[in-house]
């Protein structure tokens, strides 16, 4: 529950000042962000990066396509709502459908049973939503450890952790182990990416967050430079 909590307090600091600035200024906290950036640069470079790459070194292909699956099955859950929140009845009927199939036919969603059968991911996050429902972006900022959001893509990760499977589910250690999980198998996906940052980093992530984000709110699919270039997959921020 820490993810949740740190969320909440950084989301009490934000002001309706703040919020009217970011509509001139995206990043108007750019000296704590880089502060914030490099701490965190620092912790992928010493432990983050060393165990995504050690983690891609030992594990077969089709290991780790299960367990990027299993990963995404889970947050099916968060779609189904969204998708319903948002108007688009289908694809929330699409999403449970793809729950449903690929946690039993598919081994808890370890294989995507559901994309072979034609129903196709359309993943929605809180985010989102609150996008759907007319709410600004606000300031951009970069969060220790958890790395870029904005306050309204951080306010919807606030409702999407609490109302995942494993928080539900109740059990810390079991939600804990899913955390540490879900940071690898993303950090071992992002390992590609680091070869295409060039120039002043901390610009080049915010950038591609910023660029990201929209893509998914106006998409929903997301297809740029921080896709797994092996598997040929696409990654979202949730």
């Amino acid at each position: 529950m820490a993810r949740q909590s740190l969320f909440l307090v950084l989301m009490l600091l934000i002001t309706p000042a703040a919020m009217a600035e970011a509509e001139v200024n995206v990043d108007p906290w750019e000296p704590l962000n880089r502060r914030i950036f490099a701490f965190n640069e620092g912790l992928d470079k010493y432990i983050l990066k060393p165990v995504a790459m050690g983690y891609r070194a030992i594990t077969p292909d089709p290991v780790e396509r299960g367990v990027t699956n299993f990963v995404r099955n889970i947050y099916e859950f968060n779609t189904v709502f969204n998708s319903a929140l948002q108007g688009r009845p289908a694809d929330a009927f699409d999403s449970a459908g793809r729950l449903i199939i690929n946690s039993t036919v598919g081994v808890l969603g370890i294989f995507d049973v559901a994309t072979r059968m034609g129903i196709e991911r359309n993943p929605a996050d809180f985010g989102q939503t609150l996008a759907v429902w007319g709410v600004p972006s606000g300031p951009y900022m970069m969060l220790p450890v958890l790395g870029p959001r904005t306050v309204r893509s951080g306010s919807g990760n606030v409702v999407d952790a609490y109302f995942s499977l494993p928080s539900l589910h109740g059990d810390d250690p079991a939600l804990l182990a899913f955390a540490v999980v879900e940071t690898i198998d993303i950090r071992a996906q992002l390992i590609k990416a680091d070869e295409l940052i060039t120039g002043d980093r901390y610009i080049f992530v915010r950038t591609a967050y910023l660029q990201q984000r929209d893509a998914f709110i106006n998409g929903g699919v997301i297809q740029d430079s921080f896709s797994d270039f092996e598997t040929g997959e696409d990654f979202e921020d949730f």
